[in-house]
């Protein structure tokens, strides 16, 4: 066999330097985003609405809070399972979406506004390779997010109301494994349900050299989401906006969960990280940055 058909027929495999390379990279940007400051600061406070919304009710009983949510905090004095969810449903609005907003908006807005984007490039790294790692660190920090709301829910509701046989919205009890299972699965809905508003924000952070502007830009586009849901005229293309089904969550306690609607939240997110996923990269991967 000669060298030419040898050459041919090996596999393409990345070189171990390219792959350590990479995985450096990973691991650099990770410590970034999780041990900035700022980032750390927006965890902590996310973190204490499940904590000053368990302190309100224990102290004052208070099991309606005006009405306002599909039973979620009515439950939680009853079971601190619902502070989780309670606890998420009170941050998805808003805060969830601005703390996020910030992450994504700054993840290449950030590097380009102090010049360090153009040297890691002059390296060089691959810009593919790098939109991949600066998505990888948005999406921790959005994991992180939500698992700082509802690991602090889970220890607060536990120690302040305790944990018992969950009720379901239909009225059945079931166990408390399948009602930790059923609200481990709201918190892994609801991660994952951040997945194109981290897209959003990363195309977004491709467009310009402000990281403010990207960020902005990004919470607006959840907030023009939510407001489009509410109008009945557009009910057309309401099944596709960015926020429409990020409370299906509630779905995971009924009695019988309909997987049908927990999949269309998914394939939606699915659809905006592709559309918008794409739109970053045919940015980031033509923009002069370098200059």
């Amino acid at each position: 066999m000669s060298p030419a058909d040898t050459a041919v027929r090996a596999p393409d495999v990345a070189p171990a330097h390219v792959r350590g390379a990479f995985g450096r990279l990973l691991r650099a940007e990770l410590r970034l985003v999780l041990g900035r400051r700022r980032n750390i600061v927006l965890l902590v406070g996310l973190a204490l609405v499940p904590l000053l919304l368990g302190l309100v009710l224990w102290f004052t009983q208070d099991t309606a809070l005006g009405g306002q949510g599909p039973g979620f905090v009515a439950r939680v004095t009853g079971n601190g399972l619902f502070l989780v969810v309670a606890a998420l449903f009170l941050c998805l609005p808003f805060l969830l979406p601005l703390t996020i907003g910030i992450a994504s908006g700054d993840a290449i807005a950030g590097e380009a506004s102090t010049g360090t984007l153009r040297y890691l490039l002059v390296v060089p790294v691959d810009r593919t390779r790098l939109l991949v790692v600066k998505a990888a660190g948005a999406l921790a920090f959005a994991a992180a997010a939500v698992l700082a709301i509802a690991l602090v829910g889970l220890v607060a509701g536990w120690a302040l109301f305790g944990v018992g046989e969950v009720t379901l919205l239909s009225g059945t009890t079931v166990p408390v494994a399948d009602g930790v299972l059923r609200v481990a699965g709201i918190v892994a809905y609801v991660g994952l349900s951040m997945t194109g508003l981290v897209a959003v924000g990363l195309f977004f952070s491709t467009l310009t050299e402000v990281p403010v502007g990207a960020m902005a830009a990004t919470v607006v586009v959840a907030v023009v989401s939510a407001v489009l849901d509410t109008l009945p005229q557009l009910a057309a293309i309401r099944p596709g906006l960015l926020t429409h089904h990020w409370f299906d969550f509630a779905e995971l306690l009924r009695l019988s969960p309909d997987p049908g609607v927990l999949a269309q939240g998914m394939y939606v997110q699915a659809a905006w990280v592709v559309v918008f996923g794409s739109l970053a990269w045919a940015r980031f991967t033509t923009a002069d940055v370098t200059s």
